[in-house]
């Protein structure tokens, strides 16, 4: 069995754009590549009775039409290529490879096997949801969560945007005790309980499909995790405040550098003190504490 191999340039602020476009358009699989010396590009695998003609002009159209509403441009051509199944299924592994996050984590896809002598093994397998450890936004927030429960492990946790379910099932091995899982998103639900039971932690993550505004009875928790974007964090400021403890810690990922000064902003009007930043590849993550009561 061929496949194609679709090259799209991208940039961060049309990256999460493509790449859900690409899923829709019925790829098998996409990987997001930068290096020091290349562009930003996604790397999509689709099966070969898909026509490559149209995959290329519909993928144009959609990149100019991001472009058209004001979206970076993104310079470059979109590209397509046969592979064969071994082709594919090595370009798709090697994308993917283990890889130490923080002080004690070791974050690998299933099929590598190999542990990391004094971390702590987290297996995520890459798929439609968000969230591998491989994108700086992700491994961000991994190493801020490794230091926030270092000493102290918090009993409860709540993750906004759950996704593959990486920042969840890393909170646990960690040693927080329990972590409810939020996400709209079917997909990411799915990835997230299939992730949990992976790592035997099905027992200590609830995956439920809703948003935030759904914990209105619920009380605060000491830890509050959320790798979204920045928009999103600026629209949800005020559940932030409603849903962390007091003296309680709330992990915000999926900003670009530039744009960590408005949420940081935006966090302390309602009550969030900003006690670090970790900027990886462009994406920053930072770290606050609500202030008391």
């Amino acid at each position: 069995m061929a496949f194609w191999q679709l090259m799209v340039p991208s940039s961060p602020d049309t990256s999460e754009g493509l790449t859900n476009f690409l899923w829709e358009q019925g790829a098998l699989g996409v990987v997001e590549e930068e290096g020091p010396a290349a562009p930003p590009r996604l790397r999509a695998f689709f099966p070969d009775s898909a026509s490559s003609t149209a995959l290329v002009s519909s993928t144009k159209s959609y990149v100019a039409d991001l472009a058209a509403l004001g979206f970076t441009p993104v310079p470059g051509d979109v590209e397509i290529s046969p592979l064969l199944e071994e082709a594919w299924a090595s370009a798709w592994q090697q994308s993917f490879p283990p890889r130490a996050v923080g002080q004690r984590l070791w974050v690998r896809p299933p099929w590598e096997t190999e542990d990391a002598p004094g971390r702590v093994s987290v297996v995520i397998e890459p798929g439609r949801a968000f969230g591998t450890g491989h994108h700086g936004s992700t491994e961000g927030c991994l190493a801020l969560l490794d230091r926030v429960v270092d000493e102290a492990p918090p009993p409860r946790a709540l993750d906004i945007g759950i996704g593959t379910g990486i920042l969840a099932v890393a909170a646990i091995k960690l040693g927080v005790g329990r972590v409810v899982g939020l996400d709209v998103d079917p997909d990411a639900v799915a990835a997230a309980s299939v992730n949990a039971a992976r790592n035997d932690c099905g027992d200590r993550i609830e995956v439920r499909m809703e948003g935030p505004e759904s914990l209105r009875d619920a009380p605060p928790f000491p830890l509050v995790l959320a790798n979204l974007l920045a928009h999103t964090h600026l629209a949800l400021a005020s559940q932030y405040r409603r849903l962390v403890a007091p003296g309680g810690a709330l992990i915000l990922g999926g900003i670009l550098e530039h744009e960590a000064s408005g949420v940081i902003t935006a966090l302390a009007t309602v009550g969030f003190t900003l006690r670090e930043t970790l900027v990886i590849e462009g994406w920053a993550s930072i770290l606050l504490e609500a202030k008391g009561a």
